[in-house]
């Protein structure tokens, strides 16, 4: 395997079935090679305390693409390698969401990496909060950006990586079956 894709969504309310930013780090042979970020018009409404976290309210998106127009542009990078995020069931969680919502097919399932469960174990007796971990690799941070936060998160699976990680046996499988 030499190919990973790392991504990060944002969310605009406590539902989590919406997006209303995402960012993608495709790694390919232990690099980063390529990124994306979009802002998504996630057409409902914004929580206070999501607008606080991200920074991305109801008028940030308002020119943003929808999901659907996104997903056309990220699809195959998307399919193109194991996934990888961050306390990955969050976010494979708001994909499969907006994938059913807005009626988009795509696969029945895909194979993944969370970056939490690996911390867990390859690094037992500390937190590993997306900030703990970037503060003690001394990887750039701005938190609760899409862009920053997908990167980040390939940056980390890269040190576990560059440690000696197997990454075959933290690879899940995650249903996209609806």
């Amino acid at each position: 395997m030499s190919r990973f894709v790392a991504f990060d969504v944002e969310t605009p309310n406590r539902k989590n079935d919406r997006m209303s930013a995402i960012g993608i780090a495709v790694i390919e042979d232990g690099v980063i090679v390529e990124e994306f970020s979009s802002l998504i018009d996630p057409e409902t409404h914004f929580d206070p305390f999501n607008t606080m976290l991200t920074g991305i309210n109801g008028e940030t998106v308002c020119h943003a693409p929808t999901f659907p127009q996104v997903w056309t542009k990220i699809e195959t990078m998307m399919s193109g390698g194991l996934l990888i995020a961050h306390n990955a069931v969050f976010d494979m969680g708001v994909l499969k969401s907006c994938l059913r919502d807005y009626a988009v097919p795509w696969k029945p399932y895909v194979r993944y990496c969370c970056t939490v469960q690996m911390g867990r174990r390859l690094l037992p007796g500390m937190k590993h909060n997306l900030n703990i971990l970037c503060d003690y690799y001394g990887i750039p941070l701005d938190h609760h950006q899409a862009s920053s936060d997908s990167r980040a998160c390939a940056e980390i699976f890269l040190r576990y990586l560059a440690d000696g990680a197997d990454v075959k046996q933290f690879i899940r499988t995650y249903s996209f079956n609806l």
